[in-house]
């Protein structure tokens, strides 16, 4: 169940009634294993697979897990880079892999580092969670991360382009559908 905080938020993201968004949203589903995007009127801009953690959901130090909430993209890294370029600290090395090529799971393609916006994600900015592109693009669509939002590095790139820093991130563990449902719930009981 949502908190009534979390319901009006949804409620903004999913249904309004003017274009009064500033910024576009992001909202990542943990049990669809999905990524959408809404312009600044809520307009759907895309709808992407991801790949969150295999360690499941939270905070903690080194837990590896994805962390639940409201989140921020903090930072952007990779403009103009090459797809499959790879990062090490946020730093391009100078290789570049293509789609699954065999081997280890670098961060390639581009970065939005995430900043948690709530105690319960707070750590999110320190544990570097990132969405980001991967070169293991087989596992996308199931938990396979170490805590990032994994994606494919042509979806990546069209999320960053359509995002500025700033940009809200909303990570639900419950499925689009249900969020939209709650969200309308909350919208006909402010109408009334």
């Amino acid at each position: 169940m949502f908190s009534p905080r979390r319901l009006l938020l949804l409620t903004s993201l999913f249904f309004s009634a003017a274009p009064c968004f500033a910024l576009p949203r992001i909202i990542v589903s943990i049990p669809e294993q999905t990524l959408l995007v809404l312009d600044d009127t809520g307009g759907k801009l895309g709808k992407f697979p991801v790949s969150t953690s295999r360690f499941g959901v939270g905070d903690r130090p080194r837990s590896f897990a994805t962390p639940l909430g409201s989140l921020a993209v903090a930072g952007k890294v990779g403009a103009g880079a090459p797809s499959g370029t790879v990062f090490k600290g946020r730093r391009p090395t100078g290789e570049i892999l293509a789609p699954n090529a065999p081997g280890r799971d670098p961060i390639v393609t581009r970065i939005l580092h995430l900043r948690g916006l709530e105690a319960s994600n707070a750590r999110a900015f320190n544990r570097g969670i990132y969405i980001h592109g991967t070169p293991v693009e087989s596992s996308i669509g199931r938990p396979a991360s170490y805590g990032c939002i994994r994606m494919r590095s042509n979806d990546v790139m069209r999320v960053f382009d359509a995002v500025p820093v700033g940009t809200p991130v909303e990570i639900i563990n419950s499925s689009l559908g249900h969020a939209v449902r709650e969200a309308a719930a909350m919208r006909r009981l402010g109408a009334m």
